[in-house]
């Protein structure tokens, strides 16, 4: 039996987690359960499960009396403080954005493992995350669909030097789109996902390419690689999960129907894997498999996540931070789809690069990103 901590428990990820866990009670007990501001959804999920802790980063306006008894964290740094109070075994952290940072941080201090589906940890403080966990010899585990499927093919590698790594990636929403209607493609075009369903930010970052960049800088951080051997190709039919190319041409290929179910059980049963009822591959109605170079004209975002990498310092952080302004201001409807690129790009250009020392290092550039894209969008902060 493992103790765990669902951070998100709320959201997508998070709630396929606890579909294993229902699958596997002898196996796991969610001992945390955090959430952003869904109150409902998490008094029900408490109710259920009946956790150590739980954790809203709101204050809500009651807590039903039969969930009383569970100890309650509420504000900004709920999360963080809820983790310390239980120290859970395993922290599956998905968390939206940034703001999952300081939680991989402090799972990192109390966890035996931690499982990362919050791919923004690794983008803004990659080298202090790793570091960390080398320092204290907590394995980070994949969550990601591409990286878990990387960290899969490794398994075989037996020291053998890797070529490269190819992550594929479905294209998202506007794969097919003409340039000139991408623009004012609405919210509804963009949330739209072929193959995966997934939460909004998410999604939005699929169709813009930008997610795919950001899973660049992830291997590059998880699996340390340098940028040059990471590749991107576009796969519609989101069967191969990701790849990995030895020195000799053999390629290994992660390979399962779309469902979420598999990467996060596999991060939770490590190194066994959990059944759940995942639908088998059909290869002879599948007849065939797509593969195709990304087009960095129409997908520019991407291309900018590729160079923050290069740059490093504080690029990735003015990336990830110019991105989640306006995908926000996007989702709210106060954007057209195509200013997403061209306010990261422009804060990107606007912003000096400063090293990262410590995690205020990075939250500064954050900060100062978001500031410098609300000023692009004409909004306020």
């Amino acid at each position: 039996m493992r103790t765990i901590a669902i951070l998100g428990a709320t959201g997508s990820i998070g709630t396929q987690a606890l579909d294993i866990v229902r699958r596997y009670p002898d196996r796991f007990r969610a001992d945390c359960l955090t959430a952003n501001t869904n109150a409902e959804k998490l008094f029900e999920l408490v109710r259920e499960f009946q956790p150590t802790a739980a954790a809203l980063n709101v204050v809500p306006d009651y807590i039903p009396e039969d969930i009383r008894p569970v100890q309650w964290f509420f504000g900004p740094d709920a999360t963080v403080r809820a983790l310390a109070a239980t120290q859970p075994d395993d922290a599956l952290c998905a968390i939206v954005g940034i703001a999952g940072l300081d939680a991989v941080m402090r799972a990192l201090d109390v966890c035996e493992r931690v499982l990362l589906a919050n791919k923004e940890a690794l983008v803004t403080g990659g080298d202090l995350v790793t570091a960390k966990a080398a320092e204290r010899s907590v394995p980070l585990l994949p969550v990601d669909s591409e990286h878990s499927a990387i960290f899969q093919c490794l398994q075989a590698r037996h020291d053998n030097p890797v070529r490269r790594l190819l992550l594929t990636c479905s294209g998202g929403a506007l794969r097919d789109w003409k340039k000139r209607d991408m623009y004012a493609a609405t919210v509804r075009d963009v949330l739209a996902h072929p193959t995966w369903n997934m939460g909004g930010k998410i999604t939005v970052d699929c169709a813009t390419m930008v997610n795919k960049g950001l899973e660049v800088i992830e291997a590059h951080h998880l699996f340390a690689m340098p940028a040059e051997k990471i590749d991107v190709v576009i796969h519609p039919q989101s069967v191969v999960h990701s790849m990995v190319e030895f020195e000799d041409g053999a390629v290994l290929a992660q390979m399962g129907m779309p469902d979420m179910r598999g990467p996060i059980g596999y991060a939770m049963g490590y190194p066994r894997r959990l059944p759940y009822d995942a639908k088998p591959l059909d290869f002879a109605a599948l007849g065939h498999l797509d593969f195709a170079a990304p087009d960095h004209d129409r997908f520019p975002c991407l291309g900018m996540a590729i160079e923050a990498l290069k740059t490093g310092g504080s690029a990735p952080v003015i990336l990830n931070g110019a991105n989640e302004a306006a995908v926000g201001a996007f989702l709210r409807g106060q954007i057209p789809f195509g200013r997403i690129a061209e306010v990261i790009d422009a804060t990107l250009q606007a912003l000096p690069v400063r090293p990262i020392a410590s995690i205020a290092d990075v939250h500064a550039a954050d900060e100062e990103a978001r500031e410098r894209a609300f000023m692009e969008l004409g909004m306020r902060n």
